[in-house]
């Protein structure tokens, strides 16, 4: 279970500060039917509660936490703050039920600038950008110089192709609290979305030197540039790296930072140590023989039968585009070059289609039999998810022939988008196994992506990818473009003329200047995709040939040695 330790703030408007109730405290137990008399008793029994479950927030205890807040709800149904330390308690963990507790405690409570902030970074987490945006704008339409509301507001626009409009947002911050840990790292984060990444670097370099959010704003701060003489930073990060205090989340920031200035240096050795570190600070396991069980249950399932069976479902229409592959494959690229079509928007990583994945069931963590849960999509049930679909993509861009989604991970649901988009274009983007695995490994990436944590589960990992495509291909023959990064980079024009032609758009030379395109890049390549292509990426793993021999013999012969 992984979950924001997020501090309810509206805590302070609910309860008056006291001592924390010892875990048995005597209020607990279910009071007798409600009278006048005991009304005010039984509001002080919930506060009491609820202050015990925000202490047990606070401490991780989670289950704790929630089990106190339902029994609030028992017996005071509905109530505010209860709802809304459950919604705390979901967030990061189960998006979809924090919605839902969000929304209800705002509906009790409808003026409460952090209910209302707090939903809006619920729809965040599901990529419902509008929504949030008007909560978080009404958030602070009831508290104007709410610090929290401004840079979720600002960090939501940066996410939602706007940095531009983020800017003011932070700069008004700014004044308000110039040492709030969320302003400066916002405003980089602002800036490198625009390209403009000197800006980006004086404003992580001043939180650094006030020691505001020190890893993080080093971990930022060495992506804005490659170095090609040692930097002073990277003797600060492994002094950083010294503390015997430092956290794991913090260690495993700064030993990405570190890894990243020495491999530009090329002392490789010393930078894949660092990179080894990283992982083992982040902690995350990955289980890999579930995640086996599940691929088999989806070759099982989409077979040619059973798409033949649902030749009519979904919607016709040719606006979908989804990128897909494995992380570092060439995904941004691909779609930075798509999208310099005037006639394409690309809308970045969407998780609108693993919502409704996880709505019908198919979730990787369940490798039970998902025959039952896709033969759930009627028809008339494709029909109105692609609908509303399409209607989730128009709203990003109304006058767009094709919308593009670049989640990479989606290749774990093409079987979907079949049913869903019939007519989708599906681009499959591939990279040397090697390469593309150890451009992985040297990332610093979420748990969502804990395969990513050792060498030899990533190639066996990615054996899984490579079986599930092969799979994909067999069943909808001729539907999928394969994109190879190599053959990009070798011939870009030629390439960008067979990914246009696929969309079945007339070219257009912007489509060369990929890297002017005004729009904003929000993932770890968007230093990368503001340059002009390069080959130096090609055969990169040779530098770490010694360190990477357990990832060489996982994906046995999927490695082009």
């Amino acid at each position: 279970m992984f979950m924001n330790n997020r501090l309810p703030p509206a805590w302070s408007k609910h309860i008056k500060p006291g001592p924390t109730p010892k875990a048995k405290v005597p209020i607990a137990k279910p009071l007798a039917s409600p009278q006048k008399g005991n009304a005010q008793s039984r509001a002080q029994a919930d506060d009491a509660l609820l202050k015990q479950a925000y202490a047990f927030h606070q401490a991780k205890r989670l289950d704790e936490a929630q089990d106190l807040c339902l029994r609030v709800l028992a017996r005071t149904p509905n109530h505010p703050l209860a709802l809304y330390i459950l919604g705390t308690v979901y967030l990061g963990y189960d998006d979809e039920r924090a919605l839902r507790y969000f929304a209800r405690a705002v509906g009790e409570e409808p003026k409460n600038p952090y209910y209302h902030l707090s939903l809006g970074e619920a729809y965040v987490k599901v990529s419902e950008y509008s929504p949030a945006i008007r909560h978080m704008q009404y958030a602070l339409e009831l508290q104007p110089g709410l610090i929290e509301a401004l840079c979720a507001l600002g960090r939501t626009y940066t996410a939602f192709d706007k940095p531009d409009m983020a800017l003011p947002l932070y700069e008004k911050a700014l004044k308000i609290n110039r040492d709030h840990p969320k302003v400066r790292a916002g405003l980089a984060g602002a800036l490198s979305g625009l390209g403009r990444m000197d800006e980006a670097a004086v404003y992580l370099k001043e939180a650094i030197e006030r020691r505001i959010g020190v890893p993080a704003a080093y971990n930022d701060l060495v992506q804005t540039q490659k170095f090609t003489e040692e930097p002073e930073e990277l003797q600060s990060i492994l002094r950083e790296l010294g503390n015997p205090k430092l956290g794991s989340e913090a260690a495993q920031q700064l030993h990405h930072a570190a890894g990243k200035v020495l491999n530009d240096l090329k002392r490789y050795d010393e930078a894949f140590d660092h990179f080894n570190r990283a992982k083992q600070a982040s902690g995350y396991k990955f289980d890999i023989y579930l995640y086996r069980q599940w691929i088999d249950s989806m070759i099982e399932t989409f077979t040619p039968d059973f798409l033949a069976a649902r030749a009519g479902y979904g919607n016709p229409s040719e606006m979908p585009v989804f990128v897909v592959g494995m992380p570092r494959s060439g995904t941004t690229l691909t779609e930075q070059i798509c999208a310099s079509h005037p006639d394409v928007h690309g809308a970045g990583e969407l998780s609108k289609l693993r919502r409704v994945a996880n709505a019908i069931g198919l979730k990787t963590s369940s490798a039970g039999d998902l025959h039952q849960p896709i033969t759930s999509i009627t028809e008339d049930l494709s029909r109105t998810l692609a609908e509303e679909h399409l209607s989730y993509l128009r709203e990003r861009a109304p006058a767009a022939l094709r919308v593009v989604d670049k989640t990479p991970h989606n290749f774990e649901l093409i079987g979907l988008i079949g049913l869903l988009f019939p007519n989708a274009r599906i681009i499959h983007c591939r990279r040397d196994a090697i390469d593309n695995c150890v451009s992985c490994f040297v990332l610093n990436f979420s748990e969502a992506h804990s395969y990513n944590t050792d060498l030899k589960t990533l190639g066996l990992y990615y054996r899984e990818y490579d079986r599930l495509m092969q799979h994909w291909n067999k069943v909808f023959p001729g539907l999928i473009f394969e994109n190879r990064y190599e053959t990009l980079v070798e011939d870009q024009e030629a390439q960008s003329r067979r990914l246009i032609d696929y969309l079945g758009l007339p070219w257009d030379d912007a489509c060369l200047r990929f890297f002017d395109r005004d729009g904003s890049v929000n993932t770890p390549s968007r230093w990368q995709v503001r340059q002009p292509i390069y080959k130096s990426s090609v055969k990169r793993w040779k530098n770490y040939e010694n360190e990477i021999q357990p990832l060489i013999q996982s994906l046995g012969d999927l490695a082009e040695i």
